[in-house]
C-alpha cells in the first residue's frame, strides 16, 4: 500500500484491490453525459427537444421545442429522467435533447 492515506476498494471487473480515489476518478470520467450537441448535462439541468418525439404508452407526441425543466442523470449516459407535467415516468435519450 504505496498510499497509505487512501483507502481501497474491491474492483470485481478486474478482481483487484485498487484505490478508492483511482475508482472515484474513473467513474466519474464514465459518466460523463452529453446532448447531441455535445454539451455535458448534469442533474437539474433545463433541456430542449430538438425533433418531434412519439411517447410510446402515451398515446401523444412532444414537440420540437419543448422545455423539459430539471433532469436527473441516469446509470446509463445515453438516457435522462425527465418530468413533464402530461407524462410521468418519462425517459429520453440524450441525442434527442439540447441544453439550454
Amino acid at each position: 500500500m504505496a498510499d497509505g492515506d487512501d483507502d481501497y476498494v474491491y474492483d470485481e471487473a478486474t478482481g483487484e484491490w485498487r484505490p478508492a480515489s483511482e475508482l472515484a476518478a474513473a467513474a466519474a470520467q464514465k459518466l460523463k453525459v452529453r446532448d447531441a450537441s455535445g454539451n455535458i448535462l448534469a442533474d437539474g439541468d433545463a433541456v430542449t427537444l430538438i425533433k418531434d418525439l412519439k411517447v410510446k404508452g402515451a398515446g401523444q407526441t412532444l414537440k420540437q421545442g419543448t422545455v423539459i425543466r430539471s433532469i436527473r442523470l441516469t446509470d446509463n449516459p445515453e438516457e435522462i429522467d425527465c418530468r413533464h407535467e402530461s407524462i410521468k415516468g418519462l425517459v429520453l435519450r440524450t441525442e434527442f435533447v439540447r441544453k439550454r
